[in-house]
């Protein structure tokens, strides 16, 4: 009896040490702690080939195209000659030059030594001096800082407006010497935002910018900040503006994105409502025909798909959202992103990863 016992408790280890294992694995799976929200929607859109938020460029909205990459590398080392020949090769394509010009004005309000030889290399150049009128302006934003005006030293103001007189008269210069050019007149945008001129004075500007370039999205984008409620207009004259725009629009040009910019803009409810009424519906059905529409390689359509990823959201049209992130993912400095500063790319990730969880759950 005492061997069968004996017997018997030898083979009921392996089955003891099964046991406690299991009980073992139970246990843990029971209290370890379950991820958490945001943990699983990052996950979703990882699995979807969607980069993190420190992998996303906070610096563009889209890849720049090679020839301008090239240019700001070579500028930035000191070599204009690039940047002359692009924009040179660029010629009355006037939405790739403001967009061009912007580009290279940037460097410039950090460094102008380069702007310097291709002026003193090129006297008269209207290539240069467009650069040099855009950067001027850059560099007085630059001196204001994004803080709001109560935030704002007397010192930064009076370097701001400093700055921007002086812009002025090289926003003169560069038009007299390419007439049919608006790039100038869309800097001076800028400083009609900044100096505050009336909007009788805003208007001749405007029409300087239409006579050249009826449908030009970065003057229509700078015009609308304009008459927006925190600038210089109120949120009727900012709508009215948008809706005619888009209205007077042809198909692919990407100014259905004003409504959409002006209801951003003015928006501080605290739910979706205001973005699933008829208009809102509208417009944004009117954008992602109008994205459709336009040229693949349009320097400002990442911008509209960016806008329009976030309302396809607020509209719980999150598959049709998932298609314009998909699009974009990777360059966050659009709206609404770009507004969050420092943190437009966690922002992006959070909302992105969101629709990403929301359609992988309805599949």
């Amino acid at each position: 009896m005492t061997v069968l016992l004996w017997i018997l408790a030898v083979l009921a280890v392996p089955t003891l040490i099964f046991v406690l294992w299991l009980a073992g694995v139970f246990l843990k799976e029971f209290f370890r702690p379950s991820p958490d929200d945001d943990t699983v929607a990052a996950e979703a859109a990882e699995k979807l080939g969607l980069l993190p938020a420190e992998r996303q460029n906070t610096d563009y909205a889209a890849p720049l195209p090679a020839d301008w990459a090239a240019a700001r590398t070579a500028v930035r080392g000191g070599d204009w000659e690039p940047a002359a020949a692009l924009l040179g090769a660029i010629g009355r394509d006037w939405e790739r030059r403001s967009a061009v010009a912007y580009l290279l004005a940037e460097c410039a309000a950090e460094e102008d030594a380069w702007l310097l030889a291709w002026e003193a290399a090129r006297p008269g150049d209207p290539d240069a001096a467009v650069v040099r009128a855009r950067s001027t302006v850059i560099l007085a934003w630059e001196l204001r800082g994004a803080q709001q005006a109560k935030h704002t030293t007397r010192e930064q103001f009076e370097g701001f407006h400093r700055t921007l007189a002086a812009a002025r008269e090289e926003i003169a210069r560069a038009a007299a010497l390419n007439p049919d050019d608006p790039t100038p007149y869309i800097a001076e945008t800028w400083v009609a935002l900044g100096l505050g001129y009336p909007n009788a004075e805003m208007d001749k500007l405007w029409a300087e910018i239409t006579n050249r370039a009826p449908h030009h999205y970065e003057a229509h984008f700078s015009a609308l900040q304009y008459w927006c409620a925190k600038w210089r207009g109120s949120e009727r004259l900012a709508f009215e503006f948008a809706e005619r725009a888009a209205a007077e629009a042809p198909l692919g040009s990407l100014l259905t994105a004003l409504p959409l910019i002006a209801h951003f803009e003015h928006d501080d409810s605290e739910d979706t409502a205001a973005d699933n009424t008829p208009e809102m519906l509208a417009r944004v059905e009117a954008a992602l025909a109008d994205a459709a529409a336009a040229d693949p390689a349009h320097p400002r359509l990442p911008e509209l798909r960016h806008l329009l990823a976030f309302y396809l959201h607020l509209q719980g049209r999150d598959e049709a959202a998932l298609e314009q992130f998909k699009l974009v993912d990777g360059h966050v400095d659009a709206l609404p992103w770009r507004y969050r500063g420092n943190g437009m790319a966690a922002y992006y990730c959070q909302v992105r990863n969101t629709v990403a969880q929301t359609v992988t759950a309805q599949a």
